[in-house]
Parts: C-alpha cells; sequence; structure tokens
C-alpha cells in the first residue's frame, strides 16, 4: 500500500479528532482514496501508462565496423610466376572447385518445393490469419443481435422525520425488489424487453398494507423510425464485416498464388545457376585440356612458348568463372531455402539442392484475347476488389443513415398485481386486473449534423477511388498477360537459336583444335572457340530458364497457377486460436496424374531428416564423401573431349492450342 497517498487521504488520521458528522461525510472518499492507494495514486501518471521504455540513446548510437577481427593473411595467389615460366597451382585451383564437393546434397523436385512452401513458408502463415482475425469481427457483429437476460435488485432504507417535535416522531420506509428480464434486440432495428418484478414495501407509521408485496409483468418495445431502422441499416456492419472477411479469403488465397509463383521461379532460377556452374567448370575442363596439348607441342619444338603461357592465361579466366558462377549458385540456394522454409534445411545450412525435375519444353499458340478476359474473371485481385467494392455499397449505405434524426417510438404494457401477502399480489397478476400501457416519441435532430454528412462523402469518395482501382488494374492485368505470352515466344525462339548456335560453336571448336594439332591455328583461337561455346550454352541455359519462368507468369497472370501446379487450397471454417504457426490451415493437395492426393510436405521432412542422419553415420565410418550412398559429391575433374553436338528441339506436331493452366 502507497504509505504516502494513504496518510495524504487520512487514512492514518485519528477519528476521533473529528467531528462525527464529518467522519461520516468523507468515509466513502478516505475508503475509495485508501484502495487506490495501494494501486497507486489513480489522479497522477505513471510510465507504464504510455507504453514500454525504450532505448532511445540507440537513436544517437553509432556502432564503427569491426572488420579487424576477422583479418587474415593474403591467400597465395593462384599463379606463381617465380622461376622459368608461369605455371598454374592447380592444388590451389584443384581447392577452389572442390568447395561444394564435400557438403550433403539433396535431390529436390518441383512438387516438393511446393508442398514445403505452402506448409511452412512465414509469409503464407502471417497471411493465414487474416481470414481468422476478419472472421472473429463477423463473429462480432452477429453478437450484436443476441439475447441478455437482464437482472435488477434493490434495498433501501428510507428513514425520515415528521416535522414534530417528538422523539419517536418519524417515518420509515423499507423496499425490497427484484426484477429479472429479457431483452432481444432484432435486426430490423426493434428492441423488445420482458421484465418481472417482484417488490416488498413496509412503512411505519404501517398505512393501509404493511408489508405491500407488488408483482408487475411488463413488456416494451422501441422501433427506430429513422436512423437505424430496418433490417438493411441494422445488418449494414454485419454485410461489411462479412465482405471483409471474403475479401480477406482472396488475399490469403493471393498470397498462397504469390509464394508458389516465387517457388517456381525461384527453383528453375537455382536450375539457371547450377547449368551455368557446369558450363563453367566444362569451359575450364577444357582449358586444362588445351593447355596439356599447348604443352605437348612446346615440349616437341612445334610450337613456341607463348602458346602454353596463353592457354595458362585462359585456364586462369574459366576458374574466375567458376567462382562466379558459385557465388551466384549460393545465392539462388538461399533464396529457394527462405521461400521453402523447411525445418532443418534453413538458409544457413551447407546442405545443398539439387534440381531433379528437367524442364519439358512445350511449344504453345495462345489465343490473346481469350486469355486477358479470363484472367480478368479468374484473378484474385479483381474478386477482392469486387468485395471491398459491396463493403463500400454497404458502408455508404450506413453512412447515410446515420446521418439521419433519431426518432425512436415507445412502447410499454405492464401487468400489475398488489397484496398483502406474495400469493395475493400474484394471483391480481395473473387475473389481469390492473393494467397500464404509455405509447411515447422521442427525437434528437442534429443542428449542423456536418460530422454525419462529412462520413457520407468519405465513403462515396472511397468507393470511387477503389472503381478507378479496379479500372487501373485490369489494364495492369491485361498487360501482365500479353507480356508473358510474348515472352514466352520470345524465349522459345531463343531455345531454337540458341540449340542451333551451340550445335555450330561446337563444331567450331572441334576444328580449331584439329586446326591447333596441325599447328595451322593458336591458343588463343582455340579458347576463343570455347568461349563462344560457352556463350552459346549459356544462352540456351538462360533461354530455357525464362521459357519456364515465362509460364509461371503467365499462369500467375491469368490467375491459372495452382490449377497449372495442381493444387488445391481449402481453407478452414474456424482454425484453433492457440496454434501460433498454422501449417495444417492451407490443404494442399497435388495430383499429378489426374488424382488428388497429399502433397509430400511431411514425407519430404522426414525423408530429408533420414537423408541427413545417414549422411552424419556414413561420414562417421568413412572418411570419404563418395562412400556415402546418400551424398552426392561433385566428381573429380578430368580434361574432358569437347561437348557432343546438342540436337535442335523437334518442330511441334500440328494440334490445337494448348492452355498452360
Amino acid at each position: 500500500m502507497n504509505d504516502t497517498l494513504c496518510a495524504s487521504a487520512g487514512c492514518r488520521a485519528n477519528a476521533g479528532t473529528l467531528r462525527p458528522g464529518a467522519a461520516l461525510m468523507t468515509l466513502p472518499l478516505l475508503a475509495f482514496l485508501c484502495l487506490s492507494g495501494c494501486q497507486g495514486n489513480p489522479f497522477s501518471s505513471e510510465p507504464g501508462d504510455f507504453g514500454r521504455d525504450v532505448a532511445l540513446e540507440r537513436l544517437r548510437r553509432l556502432d564503427p565496423a569491426d572488420f579487424e577481427r576477422y583479418k587474415r593473411e593474403a591467400p597465395p595467389l593462384p599463379i606463381d610466376a617465380s622461376g622459368g615460366g608461369a605455371m598454374i597451382d592447380r592444388e590451389a585451383v584443384e581447392r577452389a572447385r572442390a568447395r561444394f564437393r564435400d557438403l550433403t546434397t539433396y535431390a529436390l523436385t518441383l512438387e516438393e518445393a511446393r508442398a514445403s512452401t505452402l506448409s511452412n513458408n512465414l509469409q503464407l502463415q502471417v497471411a493465414l490469419l487474416d481470414p481468422a482475425i476478419a472472421r472473429e469481427s463477423v463473429s462480432q457483429e452477429e453478437a450484436r443481435f443476441e439475447s441478455a437476460f437482464t437482472l435488477r435488485t434493490l434495498w433501501s432504507e428510507r428513514n425520515t422525520p415528521t416535522g414534530r417535535d417528538e422523539p419517536d416522531d418519524r417515518t420509515f420506509v423499507g423496499t425490497r425488489l427484484i426484477e429479472p428480464g429479457v431483452r432481444v434486440p432484432l435486426r430490423t432495428g426493434e428492441s423488445v424487453s420482458v421484465n418481472f418484478l417482484a417488490q416488498r414495501d413496509s412503512t411505519s407509521p404501517p398505512g393501509s398494507l404493511d408489508p405491500r408485496f407488488s408483482d408487475d409483468l411488463g413488456f416494451s418495445i422501441s422501433q427506430p423510425l429513422l436512423r437505424n431502422a430496418g433490417r438493411r441499416a441494422n445488418t449494414a456492419a454485419l454485410r461489411i464485416a462479412s465482405y471483409n472477411q471474403k475479401a480477406a479469403e482472396a488475399s490469403t488465397k493471393l498470397e498462397a498464388i504469390r509464394q508458389l509463383a516465387a517457388i517456381d521461379r525461384a527453383y528453375w532460377r537455382l536450375y539457371e545457376a547450377r547449368k551455368v556452374l557446369d558450363v563453367a567448370q566444362q569451359q575450364y575442363d577444357l582449358a586444362l585440356a588445351q593447355l596439356d596439348r599447348a604443352q605437348r607441342r612446346v615440349n616437341s619444338g612445334s610450337a613456341p612458348e607463348i602458346e602454353v603461357i596463353r592457354s595458362q592465361a585462359g585456364a586462369a579466366d574459366r576458374l574466375d568463372a567458376i567462382i562466379r558462377a558459385q557465388n551466384a549458385l549460393l545465392t539462388r540456394q538461399r533464396e529457394l531455402k527462405r521461400i521453402m522454409n523447411l525445418p532443418g534445411l534453413g538458409i544457413e545450412t551447407p546442405t545443398m539442392l539439387t534440381i531433379s525435375t528437367e524442364p519439358d519444353l512445350v511449344l504453345y499458340e495462345f489465343d490473346r484475347s481469350a486469355l486477358t478476359d479470363s484472367a480478368i474473371a479468374t484473378r484474385m485481385e479483381m474478386l477482392e476488389l469486387e468485395l471491398r467494392l459491396a463493403a463500400d455499397a454497404a458502408n455508404i449505405d450506413l453512412a447515410q443513415n446515420r446521418a439521419l434524426p433519431l426518432v425512436t417510438l415507445d412502447y410499454t404494457y405492464n401487468v400489475n398485481g398488489l397484496g398483502g401477502v406474495r400469493g395475493k399480489a400474484f394471483e391480481g397478476m395473473a387475473e389481469w386486473q390492473h393494467t397500464d400501457w404509455s405509447v411515447g416519441l422521442s427525437a434528437e435532430i442534429p443542428l449542423g449534423n456536418e460530422a454525419a454528412r462529412s462520413a457520407v462523402r468519405r465513403a462515396i469518395l472511397q468507393r470511387l477511388q477503389r472503381l478507378s482501382t479496379r479500372e487501373a488494374r485490369e489494364q495492369s492485368i491485361r498487360q501482365e498477360v500479353l507480356n508473358s505470352v510474348d515472352t514466352i515466344e520470345a524465349a522459345w525462339q531463343r531455345v531454337v537459336a540458341a540449340r542451333q548456335s551451340v550445335i555450330l560453336n561446337t563444331r567450331a571448336l572441334q576444328a580449331e583444335q584439329r586446326q591447333f594439332d596441325v599447328g595451322a591455328s593458336t591458343s588463343t583461337n582455340v579458347l576463343d572457340a570455347a568461349t563462344r561455346l560457352a556463350e552459346s550454352q549459356q544462352a540456351e541455359i538462360s533461354a530455357v530458364t525464362d521459357y519456364e519462368v515465362a509460364q509461371v507468369d503467365l499462369a500467375f497472370a491469368t490467375g491459372t497457377l495452382l490449377g497449372k501446379s495442381r493444387v488445391d487450397l481449402s481453407i478452414p471454417e474456424r482454425p484453433d486460436p492457440e496454434q501460433p504457426a498454422p501449417a495444417e490451415s492451407i490443404s494442399p493437395t497435388y495430383g499429378g496424374d489426374g488424382a488428388a492426393r497429399p502433397l509430400p510436405g511431411p514425407a519430404l521432412l522426414e525423408a530429408f531428416s533420414k537423408r541427413v542422419q545417414q549422411d552424419a553415420a556414413d561420414a562417421n565410418k568413412s572418411p570419404s564423401p563418395a562412400s556415402s550412398p546418400t551424398a552426392n559429391p561433385a566428381p573429380d575433374p578430368a580434361p574432358a573431349p569437347p561437348p557432343a553436338p546438342v540436337s535442335e528441339p523437334a518442330p511441334a506436331p500440328e494440334a490445337a492450342p494448348v492452355s498452360p493452366s
């Protein structure tokens, strides 16, 4: 208890020092102040009233970057220029190439990536709570029409003098009553109440009845005539909450579609990074093979020393490409892991994901007009906007109704009973002997009513704003669809052109190698031909990746990504509020063969855990990562011959247009 406050309030004062009348008058105030003083002064502010304390010194603090503790000695250069000639430090090169060799790998399918995203993605889990929150708003509005039980009790005594100068001349009145009732609010605006009053009065000196028992059965109805009148006005807030709930579900479904599109794009970008690294490693092997070929010719005296130096420079350039490709691969790995958010496979884990779903190149012929019209009809953003517009219309009705004067019709009807005993009073009421009724009209008319009119104007402007937003969104969707179609068509042509370029550059490299072997060409020409081959291979990889990503973009733009992915999303009616991470709030199913079945989300996690455990056990048994049956280390590089020509994509047969959904 706050002693200071209690003392200042008089809690410690001697009651005898006060006049009796003053002590009785101040007793309730003293009790209130003393009780409140136990928790603190109710009339003073405390720091906790305005929120928790924040360390504001962080706004003024400047923390320097301390990178000195990470400083290490400079690594050895990959090229040792000492001595008679420059030689590549192949041991250092192999250390760079073996960067991912000892890491555990996991072959991931596109369906597994989608399943993990739907089950574990953090942004999707946040969005899953929005429909539940909106659903509680609907429940809150529904509760406005719930009936209520009412109860009123009273015990009172009144002891007053009569005005005559006699010691015992007084009037005493004692009242005891209990009044239960039920109040029923209706959706049309009426409020109906039924009450039963049981009262006992005693008087001194005795009156006509002492004690006097009275029973009353009352019925009352209050009917608004203008403001808050009618079902449309009284259910407007409920309709708005229902529209917002459906809009939240549409928004959540849209977020799921966005995350599916994101995981598909990340998957194919990882495929691209992996293939680019393979090309870089292949180019390095070609450079090493050319170095060996040049060294043999120099040793035989058929070529000058400069050919070896040129080959070494080419190999060094290819090593730089490997390092850059490795870094790009790590970046794509983390992006895919972040979206999946698979437990045990965080972005900081060294486990490498490998792509097991290969691109399926299919030529499409699209009806642009049909695709754009379908996109407008199926996009979740358009459905959400339509629901928001419906909520805006209901909000306008509500604002217009609240701008009306408040006029209320009140009607009451009572049946009364009176007697010297309780049974007599109840009998009189049951016989319906004494009744009374009243009808009244009350009105409240604002003089200015500017606040209500402003609310109406604001509601109208918000709807006009959303209508403009819908038109702008339609244009944006049409643009997205047309851009995606153009990208798909262009990517297909790029794939065909790039594969043709790979074939021609492969033949050119083989010709340059044969020319070099007979002394008719130089290492520079061979390496330039290898570079052109690498560029064409990377162009093909980029075109294939862009083609797959463009299909994802088109499916997203047309609102058919769920159908393309064969995923069915169902949002539960009422999730468990005790579950902070509703992993099962969206139930994905995948039907690769036309039959719906659960996606392998939990199975993926179990398989991954077993694989990691098996890898750890195998690593303890043998120091060689190659002995592990579950690990997929990269093989040791070796000089490889030029890549075989890649066949051109066969032209698609004449067929009906195929939709990506």
